[in-house]
């Protein structure tokens, strides 16, 4: 069984056939997804989806693109959201200086925001990171997210980088771009981050994998994502979507019956 730690199925992108997607990541094998809100639109169309789905759960967050959007009638929903039982992280949350949609220092405030939500309501974080990493990880050990723990989604960073968010006690998660080629620096952190701290997503619908790079991308998916890192790691597809599974249950500390 897969568990897709990062999806947007509540996007339109879906809109059309959405319940059958669903039902393509079922018959694929995938029995948990967390769908991941980065604005309050899409807080509340994912604690909706989580709602109609026993074996979905949901993220509420404001991503840094969507900062500059931040007031106090928002965060106040996000948090009343954020609270919800099948909410289970605040996210996605973090920096995005590729596209800078939002000013630097309101997306920093804003991260530190939602941090300190998270810690109040002791629910694991879910970190965008573009272009940001040395920001990023000031302002995580600043504001002492390694308290409530989380995800480096999708994660497209170094190693050294990866092994710094394993010290403070974050999962790293790989995504479709794993499977592309010329990707050296995605597999040499595949190799050396401990299965143990390693979760697979497909952030759908975007960054479909190879071999359907270009389309798209659905948490059916995600076996590609799995059957990719088996390769690096040399080890059997089941044993790494066990292990990944497992992972993803306690990063997010989904209910024992999942």
């Amino acid at each position: 069984m897969f568990f897709d730690t990062h999806a947007h199925l509540d996007l339109r992108d879906f809109a059309a056939d959405r319940e059958a997607v669903i039902n393509r990541a079922r018959e694929a094998g995938v029995d948990l997804i967390v769908n991941v809100g980065f604005n309050l639109q899409t807080a509340r169309s994912t604690a909706e989806l989580a709602q109609r789905h026993d074996f979905i759960y949901g993220a509420v967050g404001m991503h840094p693109h969507d900062a500059k959007d931040m007031d106090e009638r928002v965060f106040d929903e996000l948090k009343k959201l954020a609270g919800q039982p099948k909410i289970v992280a605040v996210g996605e949350i973090g920096l995005d200086y590729y596209r800078d949609h939002s000013p630097r220092d309101v997306q920093k405030s804003v991260f530190r925001r939602m941090i300190a939500l998270a810690k109040e309501i002791n629910k694991p974080i879910i970190i965008h990171d573009r272009d940001a990493h040395q920001d990023i990880f000031d302002i995580v050990k600043a504001e002492g997210a390694g308290d409530v723990g989380g995800v480096f989604h999708c994660y497209s960073g170094s190693w050294p980088l990866a092994r710094e968010a394993l010290k403070l006690g974050f999962y790293i998660s790989l995504a479709g771009p794993l499977t592309f080629q010329n990707t050296g620096k995605l597999q040499e952190v595949a190799k050396m981050v401990p299965l143990d701290r390693l979760l697979i997503e497909t952030d759908c619908p975007y960054l479909a994998p190879t071999p359907y790079r270009g389309k798209r991308n659905e948490p059916a998916y995600v076996a590609k994502v799995a059957e990719r890192l088996a390769q690096i790691k040399k080890l059997p597809m089941e044993e790494v979507a066990l292990q990944t599974r497992k992972n993803g249950i306690e990063a997010f500390n989904i209910p024992a019956k999942a």
